[in-house]
């Protein structure tokens, strides 16, 4: 199942408050990047949830194809989406992606998961690591992940790679993702109003 990370204050874009500064609704390329992202995870997913706040995302909500769900764990950073994401989840295998990566790629997508169900691979998370450090917001985490997430974030331990270290975690290097053909730029997030415009200088 796929998971579209959409449950953040966009506090470095703009007023968070204000539906058309949210980096969910900003437009690049005639999409949203929540649009975009929504039909990158389809292409891969059986079934797309977005992970956040319900009252923003009413139009999405009320459709048969894309469900949302909220924190358990509200104002607790992307950890509490991924929590739950995985609560919500029947599937082992469940693909996280953060709303503001418009390059990520279906290809990208689909290596993560081939990678996440092959080789007899047993491990709890399957992340990328570019060379700005491991990639936890475009990754594939197992089911029983959400007991260690609920562990930190109950205990106020938020940032997501802190948890890595009790789990097993397969990575997937960046000569790895070099090798099948994905750069750094696979990664790239927008985070600010700079960001959104080196973004449009760029191909997608």
């Amino acid at each position: 199942m796929g998971f579209v990370l959409a449950g953040g204050k966009s506090s470095r874009m703009g007023t968070g408050t204000d539906k058309n500064q949210d980096k969910a609704f900003l437009d690049f390329a005639g999409q949203t990047l929540l649009d975009r992202a929504l039909v990158v995870m389809g292409t891969v997913c059986d079934r797309v949830a977005i992970v956040g706040d319900p009252l923003k995302f009413t139009k999405y909500g009320s459709s048969k194809d894309v469900s949302v769900v909220p924190d358990i764990f509200p104002g607790c950073g992307p950890l509490a989406g991924i929590h739950a994401a995985l609560l919500h989840s029947s599937a082992e295998l469940n693909l996280m992606l953060a709303v503001d990566m418009p390059f990520v790629s279906r290809k990208l997508l689909a290596f993560l998961f081939a990678t996440a169900s092959g080789e007899a691979n047993d491990a709890i998370v399957i992340v990328p690591r570019s060379g700005k450090g491991l990639q936890p917001l475009c990754a594939v985490y197992r089911r029983d992940f959400s007991t260690v997430a609920e562990q930190a974030l109950r205990a106020g331990k938020f940032k997501i790679d802190a948890a890595f270290s009790s789990v097993s975690v397969r990575v997937i290097e960046e000569g790895e993702l070099a090798t099948a053909g994905f750069s750094e730029q696979s990664f790239f997030n927008v985070n600010t109003p700079q960001d959104r415009l080196a973004a449009e200088g760029r191909s997608f």
